[in-house]
């Protein structure tokens, strides 16, 4: 059990404000996982206060930058030697399978602590430019105290995404992770402070929504970087704007995968797979949950994604044998299950999958879903499932395809498989969407990652990832 009795504010472990508790529970089996206090609305001012006096006058935004990295990489080093704790943790608190865990949740979120100190060590945080009346020093300097808001599917990689480059550009942090899953911000917790951070730089604050809404609207916050729904977002773009905060939303994905006629499906295949009901158990942002493939194509691409998904091993998230674990919630489940129905009844023809695995009903299980011949605009096809439930779509011509992939409310990732790389290039250029891979599937840290249209706002990762963390300011060198 990783039971906490304290939480992290300021730098310190303090008794809550409040008797409230948040126990996480294993969405295998329903064991308990561990317990945390459930933050308050005092607890959040506290956490300000805290973050506003050391981003004042405290050390942290005052030191020389190589100071600042060297604990920032300092606290990717000591994630990495926890990582095996980290893996498990978050597999038995989410359901994400161990070796997902272990390579993407605990080993990229590490990584990206240290691919942030190598990009703000050539980062342009002051230049000279010439000026039409003179000579101009064009300053970047730390926006203030930041409110990050991760969501539960990727904790450890949503706050790494936003605690690294906020700590980099010189902020101070109060992290808010979600009451799904709140272990690892604590272990995070643990790890910032072994690794260094001055008194007041990061806080933790596990809480439900309303507290979160507090925080997000809180007159002491400078800036809101938030991960999660679309419905969420607005609210935070809302109530952010009451203080003029400055926010990045990085929200929902219905992405899709573009097969063009010479798609090699032995690459195409697997990697739609591996991208879409094996990412996360379905619960992913960036999965692949439509497939466009050409009607001369289509029962043969229909046959393969039947065969694959009903070939991907569905069990208990700590044997690495396992590919597709359960939901994070029984209401995650249900959320699926509905949708499942709702397929139906639109006419979607339910290819494999479609209900909770045989042997697996005491977890929050659903077995990776297909429908085929569906159109896009179903529900399905339209809505974020957030699970592994994939739409089969078929397209008549190339521009008919491209069409449908930009018919959507969501822009946030995608590919296109083609056998002439430079043409499937071509094909992605039209999709509006911030990432899109051809003839794969990847993020890159070093590259901006975000959403378009009802994706989000601004971008993470890479240079852009860490200017959002950053206010530009002109010295106008007059004489």
């Amino acid at each position: 059990m990783n039971d906490y009795d304290k939480l992290f504010i300021g730098g310190r472990w303090v008794d809550p404000s409040g008797d409230g508790s948040i126990e996480v529970v294993n969405p295998h089996d329903g064991t308990p996982v561990g317990r945390v206090p459930h933050a308050t609305t005092g607890d959040v001012d506290a956490a300000v206060a805290a973050a506003r006096t050391a981003f004042e006058s405290g050390p942290w935004p005052r030191l020389t930058l190589e100071e600042r990295l060297a604990v920032v990489e300092r606290i990717g080093s000591l994630l990495t030697e926890r990582a095996p704790e980290l893996a498990t943790l978050i597999t038995r608190q989410n359901g994400s399978p161990i070796t997902f865990s272990t390579r993407a949740q605990a080993g990229v979120s590490a990584a990206i602590y240290a691919v942030t100190a190598s990009i703000a060590r050539s980062y342009p945080f002051e230049e000279r430019r010439d000026g039409m009346r003179g000579p101009v020093v064009v300053r970047r300097e730390p926006v203030g105290v930041v409110a990050a808001v991760i969501p539960w599917n990727v904790p450890a990689f949503a706050a790494a995404l936003k605690l690294a480059p906020a700590l980099a550009a010189g902020c101070t942090v109060i992290l808010k992770p979600s009451p799904e899953a709140p272990l690892d911000a604590n272990l995070l917790a643990e790890v910032a402070a072994e690794a260094g951070l001055p008194a007041g730089v990061l806080s933790v604050l596990p809480a439900d929504r309303e507290v979160s809404e507090y925080l997000v609207g809180h007159p002491g916050v400078d800036k809101v970087s938030f991960t999660g729904s679309v419905a969420a977002g607005k609210r935070v773009m809302e109530v952010a704007a009451g203080n003029l905060s400055r926010i990045t939303l990085e929200l929902g994905g219905k992405s899709a995968a573009v097969l063009l006629e010479d798609a090699d499906l032995d690459l195409a295949v697997p990697t739609i797979a591996g991208a879409s009901w094996a990412l996360n158990n379905g619960q992913a942002c960036i999965a692949l949950t439509r497939v466009l493939a050409p009607r001369s194509r289509y029962a043969e691409v229909a046959d393969r994604l039947t065969a694959a998904a009903s070939a991907l091993v569905v069990g208990d998230p700590m044997d690495p044998a396992t590919q597709v674990g359960p939901l994070v919630s029984r209401r995650q489940q249900e959320r699926n299950l509905d949708y499942v129905r709702i397929g139906q009844e639109e006419g979607a023809m339910l290819l494999t999958g479609g209900g909770v695995p045989d042997g697996l009903e005491d977890g929050c299980y659903l077995a990776p879903t297909l429908f085929g011949d569906v159109d896009n605009s179903m529900r399905i096809a339209q809505e974020e499932i957030f699970g592994p439930v994939v739409c089969l779509i078929p397209y008549d011509a190339e521009d008919d395809a491209v069409r449908i992939a930009n018919d959507s409310d969501y822009g946030l990732s995608g590919a296109v498989f083609g056998a002439d790389s430079e043409h499937a290039l071509d094909v992605a250029r039209r999709i509006r969407t911030g990432t899109i891979t051809v003839n794969g599937f990847a993020t890159e840290p070093t590259a901006p990652f975000g959403g378009f249209k009802s994706s989000g706002i601004g971008r993470e990762m890479g240079a852009d990832g860490l200017s959002a963390f950053l206010e530009a300011k002109s010295v106008v060198l007059a004489g």
